[in-house]
């Protein structure tokens, strides 16, 4: 759907924390946006690791609806809360996480990763920080075999992104896209002509929805969301 250029992910794991010298003060001013719905469980371990990665100066959660702690784990561990009722799928998160910040570049990480780290942060940043392109997309590679294959065949349904917010504001309708907003962000980009690159984004998967909600639960809201992507897929 994009055409990409692929980049290595970082060696060490203390890059992030190392490399914020190298971004110097000067640098563009960048915000973590975690769009959550009940990720109690799982939020917490993320929000450690952007809050540790010295290449991020604000980290907002968009508690989308939650029935669950997420909100209040989120709040003690520091980060800006945003809560939303009723929930307004991820593209409406994603988008009210935006409106929250005056931050030049924006980071979207999923709320349910297992394995993330301050380099894969820093890889997903430093390219749109250092001016080479607009837009990274975070590939899995080498984690939980189902999550990594998905991510090979269909990665513009990647949710890890870092992205220029002026690019983010001029995507039409992307608060009503729910679990399309990958899709509706890569159409956008695709068509008019920006730059995007694949990073690898090693040992990384998340928990899947048949995991966190039961099997019959989790493989109806999967079949949800599908339908939600291919919705936006189709010709507008």
């Amino acid at each position: 759907m994009f055409k990409t250029e692929s980049q290595e992910p970082s060696r060490s794991p203390s890059v992030c924390a190392r490399s914020s010298g190298e971004i110097a003060a000067s640098k563009p001013k960048v915000a973590a946006v975690v769009p959550a719905y009940n990720e109690e469980y799982t939020i917490g371990s993320i929000l450690q690791v952007l809050q540790r990665c010295k290449a991020i100066d604000e980290v907002i959660v968009v508690n989308d609806g939650s029935s669950d702690r997420t909100a209040q784990v989120a709040s003690s561990l520091g980060a800006r809360v945003i809560s939303l009722y009723p929930n307004r799928g991820k593209g409406g998160a994603m988008k009210a996480g935006a409106k929250a910040t005056s931050a030049d570049i924006l980071l979207f990480v999923d709320a349910d990763l297992v394995g993330l780290t301050e380099a894969h942060c820093y890889d997903l940043l430093e390219p749109v920080v250092s001016g080479r392109t607009d837009m990274t997309v975070g590939i899995f590679a080498g984690g939980r075999a189902p999550t990594t294959i998905a991510q090979k065949i269909t990665p513009f349904l990647s949710g890890q992104r870092a992205i220029r917010r002026e690019i983010l504001e001029d995507i039409p309708q992307l608060e009503d896209s729910r679990y399309g907003v990958e899709v509706a962000i890569s159409k956008y980009v695709a068509a008019n002509g920006i730059r995007v690159e694949k990073v690898l984004l090693k040992d990384v998967s998340h928990v899947m929805k048949e995991e966190k909600q039961g099997f019959i639960p989790g493989a109806r809201n999967r079949l949800k969301m599908y339908w939600e992507i291919i919705k936006v897929l189709g010709p507008k």
